[in-house]
């Protein structure tokens, strides 16, 4: 992007107004959600109060959902016609570029299976955190955590450099469909590792190489049966060495499917 002519060299207090939002800039992103949403609310959307990325379209017995992350969409619907007929009022406002069905989103990869279900995994994710972290040809492991592990703020010596655990942390937290409570553990000595934490870090990571392709497998509700909301919870009491806090943990389960 460069300045009109007759700005470049001019008085250096003098600025550029912009009529409307250039891609890039950090204003951009919120001119689009602007007026991605109010496009969708014309339409009659509602939006959701729990997530503020999702959109419902309620029209007679059917129903369509819209997921954003910035220009990336998901449309799905219990009727074929109505989805249509909505992604063609969007492509009159906006320049759509439909990509088919859905099989890749934000790091997660969707199989459709012939029975209605879908898996969701994260291979290609997880390939390229190992590559990152130099254990692409590493041995898997079966275990994510050694069984009664208790890890401490205090033990080994620290890392002279922690840049390249917070980065590796950091992405282990986008891979909590099957690690969640390890990289809970990890994550809190992120702002002081010890060379013992990152020990547990690179196991984590072997775990992952024998598990690339688990993943959630979410299954379509029978038509003659409605799905029940199932929570479990426990708490381990008093688990932390070093300052007696618990660690709580849940998980919801909407019939057989995993949804938290």
């Amino acid at each position: 992007m460069a300045q009109p002519l007759g700005f470049e060299y001019g008085d250096s207090t003098l600025v550029c107004k912009l009529h409307r939002s250039l891609y890039g800039l950090k204003q951009a992103l919120w001119a689009w959600y602007k007026r991605l949403t109010s496009t969708l609310l014309g339409f009659g959307f509602v939006h959701s109060k729990c997530d503020a990325s999702l959109f419902t379209l309620p029209k007679a017995s059917h129903y369509l959902y819209v997921l954003i992350y910035v220009d990336n969409i998901i449309f799905t619907s219990s009727s074929k016609l109505l989805l249509q007929s909505v992604t063609s009022q969007l492509h009159s406002t906006f320049a759509l570029k439909q990509l088919g069905a859905l099989d890749y989103f934000l790091g997660i990869e969707v199989k459709c299976f012939h029975d209605g279900s879908l898996l969701l995994s994260q291979c290609k994710y997880i390939c390229d955190l190992l590559d990152k972290a130099g254990m692409s040809t590493v041995k898997g492991i079966s275990t994510p955590l050694q069984s009664g592990l208790k890890l401490s703020k205090y033990g080994s010596a620290y890392m002279e450099d922690p840049t390249l655990y917070c980065s590796i942390v950091g992405a282990l937290q986008y891979v909590t469909i099957t690690i969640g409570y390890s990289v809970n553990k990890v994550c809190q000595f992120i702002s002081q590792p010890l060379l013992e934490h990152l020990k547990v870090v690179k196991r984590i990571l072997c775990y992952l190489k024998e598990t690339i392709s688990y993943g959630l497998n979410l299954q379509p509700a029978p038509s003659f049966n409605q799905y029940n909301l199932i929570a479990f919870c426990d708490v381990d009491l008093a688990s932390d060495i070093d300052d007696k806090r618990s660690t709580s943990s849940a998980c919801i389960l909407f019939g057989y499917n995993l949804i938290s």
